[in-house]
């Protein structure tokens, strides 16, 4: 492996993939992989019914289970040379600025400010894009009941949201994958790009990595 990485993070919007592309490249590369517990959060499924009502008590689940996760990430793993995960820390904030009040996200941010400190910091960021369309069409696909609610415009506020951030993202270098017209899990010859961009080309911040159908 030509680069010496520790810590990769997989990121994207709801329905991008991210899971899929960090397990697979766990699984091609024998990395520790870290998934993100977001069927454990007890307010997720009220809070797709409910915004405005499950937005603070969401987020702050949310908020206690990555931290706590970030945290055993820096202990050693033996079995393993790296770590890959399908969330980084930050990103939290994305959803906290979108869905709450004045009030309730200064209380959170009192909170994340702290925390933030001191969570595993990744050598790279893999970050998949798409559109609300593909994103949609993804998220019906796999058909997980309280996802149902998940409207196109809630959707495009998030992708918009997302892509400011990474965009202006200098902690890390970050790689930037459409995959709108791509399919990197059933398609062998797409995975195996993506994996020789990671692991064998020189990383650079504000990669694109562009894959013709």
């Amino acid at each position: 492996m030509s680069n010496q990485l520790d810590f990769i993070a997989v990121e994207g919007v709801i329905g991008a993939g991210k899971t899929s592309l960090a397990t697979l490249l766990a699984e091609r590369r024998q990395a520790r992989l870290v998934l993100e517990e977001f069927e454990d959060n007890p307010f997720l499924p009220k809070f797709y019914e409910d915004r405005e009502r499950y937005a603070f008590q969401t987020q702050l689940a949310f908020l206690a289970s990555r931290f706590k996760q970030q945290q055993n990430m820096m202990t050693q793993d033996l079995f393993h040379q790296f770590t890959i995960s399908d969330y980084i820390f930050e990103k939290d904030r994305i959803f906290a600025r979108l869905n709450l009040e004045e009030d309730e996200l200064a209380l959170y941010d009192s909170i994340f400010n702290i925390m933030t400190g001191i969570a595993a910091q990744p050598n790279l960021i893999v970050f998949i894009q798409a559109s609300v369309d593909r994103l949609m069409d993804n998220i019906n696909k796999r058909g997980r009941e309280y996802e149902q609610h998940i409207t196109p415009d809630y959707l495009r506020d998030l992708n918009n949201a997302y892509n400011h951030f990474f965009y202006h993202f200098n902690k890390t270098p970050v790689i930037f994958i459409n995959t709108t017209e791509i399919d990197f899990v059933n398609n062998p010859d797409h995975l195996a790009y993506i994996e020789e961009q990671i692991f064998e080309r020189p990383i650079h911040s504000n990669t694109h990595i562009h894959i013709a159908p």
